[in-house]
């Protein structure tokens, strides 16, 4: 059996009390504002319609040689990354009191200026960063913050895109900022210097320097049991120091190019200077989805949509060695339920719930937070017969909550 190695998310440094957990928005595509290109080579932010206050990280030349040194590159790239703050409120059940408490708490991470749109300024950032926010805010270079709102994410790769309206922010703060020059991380190589920045512990912006120690790492988040834990693959791993607040932060080549996302950091009793980022190659095509996307918003509690269903997560093992599909394994349709009457049973696996994949039960339970009473989703299920397994879409109809009463 694999041995895991459990790594600890490089999330916003918590500045009240405990980190943030759960999911985040989720959004479906609309019809594309912003021009798509075919690689992530090309896809520069340039090519989105960007205010004329705002430019490019202008390169030490027009031939684009690299920076002599990392204070140079520094200066240029700092612009294009902004710090993120996150306000949420957590609930935590006391044995000793028997009830459950809620508090705000209040966590920090990074992000990178891509472009805009007519209307938005778009920065890309982790999906942990912004997860389970009820408030959100972008600090840019010159300490001015404003309100954001999560435009899409992805929480299968963990990143996300926020969006802070144009309108909003003045002509003096726009002029200091730059667009973010997009790299090939594909073209990288093991040994090459590399900068982080970002808003480690939440204290603003750092600076951080290192090499690409390995590529194509696979890594498991979580707490130590499978319930909760999510495994990333394809990332690059990094001497460079990346802590809590980095998360969502950008890591440069030495011409001053995005070539990853920071992310995580390897748990301090597991090893040392071991800091994760996904590939910037392989998280654009998803981060230019998520800039056309128009956010859902969370729902009433009378107003979200029901199945009637329980169920366990497939571990990554059972995947391995059963070859049973991961996703949220049903232990309960309930009879006469919306999940009954579009045909599933238990034993069948949701793997995704309108196009975003499904783990655990918590993962469609934050889901149907945004879809409401009435509205006909497609579900993606894998269904065992004759001792295989085979994938099917099923339509199903949320289930109004007064019926539950």
């Amino acid at each position: 059996m694999m041995k895991r190695k459990y790594i600890a998310i490089a999330t916003g440094m918590v500045l009240g009390t405990a980190l943030i957990a759960g999911s985040a928005f989720v959004s479906q595509a609309t019809q594309p504002e912003i021009p798509m290109t075919e690689t992530a080579a090309d896809a520069q932010a340039a090519d989105v319609n960007i205010p004329e206050e705002v430019s490019e990280i202008p390169y030490d030349s027009e031939e684009g040689l690299s920076y002599s040194n990392v204070a140079d590159l520094a200066e240029a790239s700092m612009p294009a990354v902004v710090a993120i703050t996150n306000k949420s409120v957590q609930e935590i059940n006391s044995f000793f009191y028997r009830r459950s408490f809620q508090y705000e708490s209040e966590s920090a991470g990074s992000g990178i200026i891509l472009g805009s749109n007519d209307t938005e300024l778009l920065i890309c950032t982790n999906n942990h960063v912004v997860e389970d926010a009820s408030e959100l805010s972008v600090t840019f270079i010159d300490d001015t913050s404003y309100p954001a709102q999560v435009k899409g994410t992805d929480p299968s790769v963990d990143l996300a895109v926020v969006a802070v309206a144009l309108e909003d922010i003045p002509e003096e703060t726009m002029s200091q900022l730059r667009i973010a020059r997009i790299g090939d991380s594909d073209s990288l190589r093991v040994g090459e210097q590399v900068v982080a920045i970002g808003n480690a512990l939440g204290y603003g912006q750092s600076v951080t320097t290192g090499i690409i120690s390995a590529k194509d790492r696979t890594i498991s988040v979580g707490s130590g049991s499978y319930s909760g834990v999510q495994e990333y693959e394809g990332l690059l791993l990094t001497d460079t120091a990346i802590n809590m607040g980095n998360s969502g932060g950008a890591l440069l080549n030495m011409n001053g190019e995005v070539i990853g996302i920071n992310s995580a950091m390897a748990s301090a009793s597991i090893a040392e200077n071991m800091g994760y980022a996904i590939p910037i190659s392989k998280a654009m095509p998803i981060l230019e989805k998520l800039m056309t996307e128009e956010p859902r918003v969370k729902l009433e509690e009378d107003k979200m949509g029901y199945m009637g269903i329980n169920g366990q997560s497939v571990s990554r093992e059972a995947n391995m060695l059963y070859n049973i599909p991961e996703g949220l394994y049903l232990t309960y349709v309930a009879p006469d339920s919306p999940a009954e009457k579009a045909g599933l049973s238990e034993g069948d696996i949701i793997t995704a719930f309108d196009g975003e994949p499904v783990v655990s039960i918590q993962d469609l339970q934050y889901l149907l937070q945004y879809y409401a009473a009435g509205e006909t989703v497609d579900l993606t299920v894998s269904s065992n017969g004759d001792g295989a397994y085979t994938e099917k879409t099923v339509s199903v109809v949320l289930g109004d909550r007064s019926e539950l009463e």
